[in-house]
């Protein structure tokens, strides 16, 4: 192979390799965040830990739905103290203001963003779509414990309280696609 033939095979590799990054980027920052709980992704448990600490924390409920989705959507309370390895629980309400099925995603994370390796989510609706008819109110439950080892975490003293946020996004789907079609085959318009 001559000098130029090698510079353009290498010249190609390394933009192969750019464009492989940049497909790869958002899979990658999502693992990484859902395995260190960065940037307030919390974690995913399958049961309580075994010890309950008598530390409390004020966990914040807050719910935000994004322009495209037409839905009232609210903590069923504000707030509720835990104490770290007790389990919480929460339900929000979500009801379909609008005259069609609409289908939605729910992004989440807490503040402050360093307590979300330590925020573990037992049961949440944010695992899947939720889907809602016309005038339909659904309460979608999450269940939560705050692991007890952040109270041996000394970056963590200062966090008395913790809020889980959740925005909902319109979502493409077939169940969105068969609701449609259901609802205009009834003959709504």
């Amino acid at each position: 192979m001559d000098k130029n033939t090698k510079t353009i095979s290498m010249v190609f590799l390394l933009v192969a390799a750019m464009v492989g990054l940049a497909f790869a980027s958002v899979p990658l920052y999502r693992m990484f965040c859902k395995l260190t709980g960065f940037g307030g992704t919390t974690m995913l448990s399958t049961k309580l830990p075994d010890k309950m600490l008598e530390r409390e924390v004020i966990v914040k409920f807050d719910a935000n739905v994004s322009r495209g989705i037409n839905w009232d959507f609210k903590p069923e309370k504000h707030q509720e103290t835990v104490k770290l390895g007790q389990q919480g629980l929460i339900a929000f309400m979500a009801k379909n203001k609008s005259r069609l099925p609409v289908t939605g995603t729910a992004v989440y994370n807490v503040t402050p963003n360093k307590a979300g390796q330590y925020f573990h989510k037992m049961q949440c609706f944010c695992f899947g779509e939720q889907l809602l008819n016309p005038g339909e109110e659904m309460p979608m439950p999450v269940v939560f414990y705050i692991d007890p080892s952040m109270a041996e975490d000394r970056e963590m003293d200062d966090v008395t309280s913790i809020t889980l946020s959740y925005t909902f996004f319109p979502a493409e789907s077939e169940e969105l696609d068969k609701a449609l079609e259901a609802f205009y085959n009834a003959g709504n318009d």
